[in-house]
């Protein structure tokens, strides 16, 4: 159930080119699971801005961000304890399955909601490696934060560092074996991962949303074998088998 919330800002500092982590205090008891999502009413801004979730606890949220217009902008320009309207604990997030390999994967912005969902599969006592994607070494962001916590891969399309190549060309020059994954990324590499593993993952996605909690419709896809659903309400997470490769 989802919240409307006041929240601090405790830190807000520019991590690479362009793009901010956030830190939060506040109520966040109704964010249930990695994955979900929150809604960010900026000042002087109409439409509230949606944001991943990178980290929390009951009491605090880390979001990151990249500054790519007057919105995201001025968020990027507040200040230590400035405060923010909030809607908290939105969106279906990941489901925990119990198997004793788990790869995740994140590519570029999509990394991190992934970093929390590590955190929870290690808490489980699951198996975690990670595998994370970006154009260029200029782009990685939160490196040695998956590094703390479990084997990390990196890919670059220009091969500044890791492998070069996209997610797909990591897993494979590893030999990364798994029993479930779970991604965020572009479209593009949600898509060449479903149709490489049509089975047992779990991919988050990116839409326009109106709302938010899924009253307006906007932001629906459609999912196998006949139907659509909400990216907001009853995603933003779906099982890779549900999903129409359009591209």
């Amino acid at each position: 159930m989802s919240k409307k919330e006041i929240f601090t800002i405790v830190s807000n500092k520019e991590i690479i080119k362009d793009v901010f982590e956030m830190k939060l205090f506040g109520n966040a008891e109704s964010i249930t699971c990695p994955g979900q999502f929150i809604e960010i009413k900026v000042p002087d801004h109409y439409l509230r801005r949606p944001m991943s979730i990178c980290d929390y606890t009951d009491h605090s949220i880390t979001i990151i961000f990249k500054k790519v217009g007057v919105g995201t902008d001025t968020l990027s320009k507040m200040k230590p304890g400035e405060t923010l309207d909030i809607l908290v604990g939105l969106g279906n997030g990941f489901n925990v399955i119990e198997k004793k390999q788990a790869l995740v994967i994140g590519g570029g912005l999509g990394t991190p909601p992934m970093y929390a969902l590590t955190k929870k599969l290690i808490e489980n006592g699951i198996d975690v490696k990670a595998v994370l994607g970006f154009n260029s070494k200029n782009d990685i962001f939160y490196k040695e934060d998956f590094e703390s916590l479990c084997p990390t891969y990196i890919a670059t399309m220009d091969g500044s560092e890791g492998v070069k190549g996209t997610v797909l060309d990591a897993i494979n020059s590893n030999h990364l074996s798994f029993d479930v994954y779970y991604a965020c990324g572009p479209l593009k590499m949600l898509e060449a991962l479903a149709m490489k593993y049509e089975h047992n993952g779990y991919l988050s996605y990116e839409a326009r949303m109106g709302c938010g909690f899924g009253a307006c419709m906007g932001c629906s896809m459609k999912v196998k074998p006949s139907g659509s659903k909400r990216v907001c309400k009853e995603g933003p997470v779906f099982k890779s088998e549900e999903v129409i490769i359009i591209g």
